[in-house]
């Protein structure tokens, strides 16, 4: 990239691959990833793929289906290289977050199970975020951020503008008895400033300060973009 070394990012990905009821499979909903990816990488910015445990990102069936199967994650899908990044994520212990300027954390609603918990990824946001790096997050990929605080103690999304994955959006999805919790609830009761589109499953995103997250898995590429505007 002109004027100096290229803009580095951490896209998260989770380890879980199915519900609470392991009858139901889940996953990280491939698009999110390969849309984020595709605009970074037209950017020319380095990508690492980082999950809470290291190792295998399973793949949330549905997504391999219409109409999250489009062009960008056929493309993935059939790329042996690419499949293999899923296969070797590096754990946040082996991240070192002085080395990237953004952190993108992708949705499935495999994330809602370990993505909040995850010590090292709260870590790894922390510290991007109050240096004045970039934190996003597509469709549940905010769940990742529900238990992330800041050096004071507070939690980073309070008091901000964002979206996320609704509630709506789970009961549409016929997923609402599946899930663990109801997100949009959640992140909310922390503080932040939960919006969202009039319609559900349309492409929203919403930019605070340094903060960018998007809606649904529609919203990948504008979150994305955001993202890369804001580097």
């Amino acid at each position: 990239m002109p004027g100096g070394a290229p803009k580095r990012i951490l896209n998260v990905v989770t380890n879980v691959g199915h519900y609470a009821d392991a009858s139901h499979p889940t996953g990280l909903w491939l698009s999110e990833l390969t849309h984020a990816w595709e605009v970074f990488d037209e950017h020319g910015f380095e990508q690492t793929l980082v999950s809470p445990a290291g190792g295998i990102s399973p793949l949330e069936p549905r997504s391999l289906k219409f109409p999250g199967y489009d062009r960008s994650a056929k493309a993935w899908h059939a790329d042996p290289a690419r499949m293999l990044l899923l296969e070797n994520t590096v754990g946040p212990d082996r991240i070192d977050s002085a080395d990237y300027d953004a952190i993108y954390f992708t949705g499935g609603h495999g994330v809602m199970f370990d993505f909040p918990a995850s010590e090292g990824l709260q870590r790894i946001t922390r510290e991007i975020f109050e240096r004045g790096g970039i934190v996003g997050a597509v469709c549940h990929g905010y769940c990742g951020l529900l238990d992330t605080t800041l050096s004071d103690g507070s939690y980073l999304v309070a008091g901000r503008r964002m979206t996320g994955f609704s509630w709506n959006e789970e009961v549409l999805a016929r997923v609402d008895k599946l899930v663990p919790y109801n997100a949009e609830q959640v992140v909310t009761d922390r503080g932040a400033r939960y919006e969202k589109a009039l319609l559900p499953f349309v492409s929203y995103a919403v930019v605070d300060g340094n903060l960018v997250t998007g809606q649904n898995p529609g919203s990948a590429k504008e979150t994305a973009e955001k993202v890369a505007a804001l580097l």
